[in-house]
């Protein structure tokens, strides 16, 4: 066992919770939730994390002897942590809201969607605790979730001084020569998906790719990757699939630069790409930090 308290100092320290300040997503995201529904977020998660939306949301018992891992709080994910967790395990996720995608190949998603009152008074009546990190796991160097992908297919890291970037949430990589179809195949098996969403053009000769897990629908993103060359934009999502206004104005606008665009645009589901560095590089950080055993919660439905 590990107790709670240098298992928090750590993260925090190594995922520079305080230097990041407060999360601008879910600093809008889980007001825009929680109020509506009457939920008072404010006493139902820890004090730092009401002021940063990052680091340790629950509390439970002091010594933890076991890591899950997970990308969404989705209803079948913390069913599973709730039914296998001993009192003190902590579960560890990206995003402390659940966010319905959509699928390419099916239904639109609402969007965020709040963790239903009930898993969190069951989380809480058992001692177990939840850990998460959105924008401060996006941009870490070494555990990031873009560096898992890129690790992953074997890319070499662009210096940063080589590309004209603004956004730091795009890492530039180049790889061994490749196809669209081969490099669609290849994501395929890497990331467990049954298909790709897919724009743009069909490529023989890809060398210099794009990696952004998550949202990577966004257009001025993706202009300034081909500016820099890129070949092939791989990311969580190419389109935003929710089902309002937003979502469709977003899907309409990267309609329009898909019609014209040269290089090869791949979705492989944003919690599929943001799943692979918790079974890969946070699994490991915290095995050889804290010599817990880990336990994988994958998602029934990578697309949803």
């Amino acid at each position: 066992m590990v107790n709670l308290a240098d298992i928090v100092s750590k993260l925090d320290t190594e995922l520079e919770i305080q230097t990041f300040g407060k999360d601008a997503s879910f600093s809008r995201f889980i007001p825009m939730v929680y109020e509506p529904i009457g939920f008072d977020w404010k006493a139902a998660f820890e004090k730092d994390f009401v002021e940063l939306f990052n680091g340790l949301m629950i509390k439970g018992a002091e010594n933890v002897e076991k890591i899950f891992l997970a990308v969404f709080p989705t209803d079948q994910v913390l069913e599973r942590f709730i039914e296998e967790a001993d009192s003190g395990d902590l579960l560890f996720m990206h995003h402390p809201l659940l966010m319905e995608c959509g699928d390419p190949r099916g239904d639109w998603g609402r969007g965020f969607v709040p963790i239903q009152e009930k898993y969190i008074e069951q989380m809480k009546a058992k001692n177990l605790s939840v850990y998460t990190c959105h924008i401060p796991l996006d941009c870490h160097k070494q555990l990031g979730t873009n560096v898992a992908i890129a690790k992953m297919l074997n890319a070499k890291l662009l210096d940063e001084e080589s590309v004209r970037a603004k956004s730091e949430y795009v890492l530039y990589c180049t790889i061994e020569k490749t196809s669209t179809d081969n490099l669609i195949a290849d994501l395929e098996t890497i990331f467990e998906i049954p298909y790709v969403d897919f724009e743009g053009k069909k490529k023989t000769d890809i060398e210099k790719i794009a990696v952004v897990a998550g949202c990577g629908d966004v257009v001025d993103w993706m202009k300034e990757a081909e500016e820099n060359g890129v070949q092939a934009y791989i990311t969580g999502e190419i389109h935003c699939h929710i089902d309002n206004d937003y979502g469709r104005q977003k899907y309409k606008r990267m309609m329009e630069y898909a019609l014209n665009t040269s290089m090869s645009l791949i979705g492989v589901s944003h919690s599929a790409s943001e799943y692979l560095v918790h079974k890969t590089l946070i699994k490991d950080w915290f095995e050889e930090n804290f010599n817990l055993k880990t336990v994988l919660l994958p998602q029934e439905k990578w697309w949803f």
